[in-house]
This record gives C-alpha cells, sequence and structure tokens, in this order.
C-alpha cells in the first residue's frame, strides 16, 4: 500500500561535514533531495553538533537568538564571535573565540594562544542575564588550561613579581599565586555546564599538550615545556584554590579549558551530543516521525564514540524511529552501525570518489543521496 507524501515525515538532523558544509547547509541539502524523491513529504530540519564547533549554529537553527560580540581572538587580535541566546539559557562555543579557524593566516601558536576571548563570551552571555552557560569546547587554538578564560572573569595570575602573566599555557611555567578575588560574582548563581564527550586529564601522556598539542602545531619540546607548565598550574590552583584538576577525566580538553572551567565556573560536564540534543528540543521534533535522516563528514570509528550522529541515532532508536545515516566518508560496517540504531547508510565517496569533487560539490552529492531516500518513503 503507498501511504500519501503528506502523512510522512521526516526529520532531518546532520551534524556538519567538516570542510564542506555546515550542518545547516547539510540539513537544507537533505531535505532539498527528500522532497524531490517525495513530492509532499513533511521534512523538519533540525541540525545538530556534538557540543564542539557549530554548536551555537544548531541552537541558533533551533530557535535560539545570535548575539555578536567583539572579543579577543586567540593570538590577541579582535574577532566578531557569536553566542546564543535563548531566556535565560546561553550558548557559548569556545571555537568561536578560540578556535583554530581564528589564528590570523592559520599560523598555529602554540605556546601563547589564549583563551581569552572566550571569557568575553561568557562574560557577555551574563551581561545579557543568562542564569545558566553551556560551554561548548572543541576546534580550540590553545594549551593554556582555561586560564585566559578566568582571566577575563576577573582572575588574575600572578609571577613572583606580582605581575600579570602573559598570554598563552607556556607563561604558566612562571605562575606563582593564583587570586580569585576578582572572580565575577554573578557566577556564583550561574550554572555552567560544559558540553564535551573529551575525558583527557590535564596532564600526562594523554594529557592535553600530549595528545593535542601537535594539532595545535607544537613541536615535541614544545608538548614537554606546556605539560610541565599545566603541571605547575595544576600546582598552583589545588594549593591556592584547594582545587584538584590534573588527574580529572576530561579536565584536558580544548588545550585544558576543561580544567579552568571545572576550577573557575564551578562547571560540570555532559556529554556533548546528549547535550546538544536536549538544548535543540530533539525528543518533541522527533515525535511523529516516520523516519530519522542524519549524517556528518566521516562516519568513523571515533563517531561510534559518541559522536553527533551515532547519539541522533540512539535517541531515535529508543522512540523506535528507524534512521538512515548520509555521509561524506564511509568507514564503519554494517554490523556496527546497526548495534547504535543506523539501519542504513549511504556515502558520497561512492557517487563520487574523487575526494576533491566531492568536497567541492558537498551539497548537491548530499541531495543526491537524500532523494534516493526519498523515493522509498511511503511504499
Amino acid at each position: 500500500m503507498t501511504v500519501a507524501a503528506s502523512e510522512v515525515r521526516v526529520l532531518v538532523s546532520p551534524d556538519k561535514f567538516k570542510g564542506s558544509l555546515t550542518a545547516v547547509e547539510a540539513a537544507e541539502a537533505i531535505a532539498t533531495g527528500l522532497r524531490r524523491g517525495r513530492p509532499g513529504v513533511q521534512v523538519v530540519t533540525l541540525p545538530v553538533a556534538d557540543g564542539g564547533e557549530g554548536t551555537v549554529d544548531a541552537v541558533v537553527a533551533a530557535g535560539y537568538e545570535a548575539r555578536t560580540v567583539r572579543v579577543t581572538g586567540p593570538t590577541g587580535q579582535p574577532v566578531e564571535a557569536v553566542f546564543a541566546l535563548s531566556g535565560t539559557t546561553a550558548v557559548v562555543e569556545l571555537a568561536e573565540a578560540s578556535g583554530l579557524r581564528r589564528l590570523p593566516d592559520g599560523v598555529p601558536a602554540p605556546l601563547t594562544a589564549t583563551t581569552y576571548g572566550t571569557g568575553e563570551l561568557a562574560r557577555a552571555a551574563l551581561d545579557a542575564g543568562a542564569r545558566r552557560i553551556v560551554l561548548g569546547i572543541g576546534g580550540s587554538a590553545t594549551t593554556d588550561g582555561g586560564a585566559g578564560l578566568a582571566q577575563a572573569l576577573g582572575v588574575h595570575f600572578l609571577d613572583a613579581a606580582g605581575a600579570e602573566l602573559a598570554p598563552g599555557g607556556a607563561a604558566l611555567a612562571d605562575l606563582h599565586h593564583v587570586d580569585v578575588s576578582g572572580l565575577d560574582p554573578r557566577l556564583s548563581g550561574v550554572e555552567v555546564v560544559l558540553a564535551s564527550d573529551v575525558d583527557n586529564p590535564l596532564v600526562g601522556p594523554e594529557g592535553a599538550a600530549a595528545v593535542y598539542g601537535p594539532q595545535k602545531g607544537a613541536t615535541a619540546s614544545d608538548v614537554a615545556l606546556l605539560d610541565a607548565a599545566l603541571r605547575h598550574y595544576a600546582d598552583c590552583l589545588q594549593r591556592d584554590l584547594g582545587v584538584a584538576v590534573a588527574a580529572v577525566p576530561g579536565a584536558g580538553a580544548a588545550g585544558g579549558a576543561g580544567a579552568g572551567a571545572l576550577a573557575f565556573l564551578g562547571a560540570r560536564a555532559e556529554p556533548g551530543i546528549a547535550l546538544v540534543l536536549r538544548t535543540v528540543g530533539f525528543a518533541d521534533a522527533l515525535v511523529g516521525s516516520d523516519l530519522v535522516v542524519t549524517g556528518e563528514g566521516s562516519l568513523d570509528a571515533q563517531s561510534l564514540a559518541g559522536k553527533a550522529p551515532v547519539g541522533v541515532a540512539s535517541a531515535a532508536r529508543a522512540a523506535g524511529v528507524p534512521v538512515v545515516a548520509l555521509v561524506g566518508r564511509l568507514a564503519v560496517d554494517a554490523e556496527s552501525l546497526a548495534a547504535v540504531g543506523i539501519g542504513a547508510t549511504h556515502a558520497i565517496l561512492d557517487l563520487e570518489p574523487d575526494l576533491a569533487v566531492a568536497q567541492r560539490d558537498a551539497a548537491p552529492l548530499l541531495a543526491r543521496l537524500a532523494e534516493a531516500v526519498g523515493r522509498t518513503l511511503g511504499v
């Protein structure tokens, strides 16, 4: 029996296709293809993210208000960054102010890059009346332990002469005293939730510098210097604040920004995708859906550890709604995908094996994949 197109409802919730499409653009391309393959189908787009880059875009697409603020970029230059606001809940994304994409000409600054701008975004959220701040971290250019974030909110990091430390992780080696007397008092009445799936500690072989430093341009000697500086930083935090962060899972997220959020903002961590799904109202949007279409640029083993498409699929499976994933590249077997609730997967590289062309033409190719899915709906 054929079901009327108007009676078929599809929820489209992809993450970004990194280097090609934002989550919003991916959702639009999928929706276009579905409607082409099944004219009249009800399509609801609800882009998602895993708590890292793209989180603000996702919540703005879900109805949050975008607020633009001029803040300090990772190397001190001013940048225009956006946070999102709905009522008294704000979503602040570290990558907006302190991300790799904010490095001038893409030149890394592993020893001196700062999260100060992220703190300025949080301060702007407080100024806007936020009583709950969701802090999405990921894609950072920094390894400063969140010290810059804290400085922008009133904390002073002083050397032995009583002078303020220079920006960046390397300067933490000279930290003598942490002064929190100027910390913004509004934070005491604000809930801060850290959206992160990273469980790395702050220091050591699995720490912020060792694991993520090389991705930010750190040489082997830079990594050793940064790890020692972060270890000293952690010692000072424990001595001056009574807060132990060195070995806390997740403290190493975003170059140690996780540690700064835990120590100075009283943050609690939650898995990124679960937090984002709640924030954008995924459960409500899922009601009445016959199919969920999700996706991302590369569906691989890392995705299975808790990235957005797997979080979407898990939530849909719990509600008894089937899931199709449309991706750029597929590197997971069907059995593993079925185990997390993804019933079928189609990849752009199966249509266009030339990676450069596939990335350039990602939107029309993604629409073609969705069109094929659309033809199967309601029949």
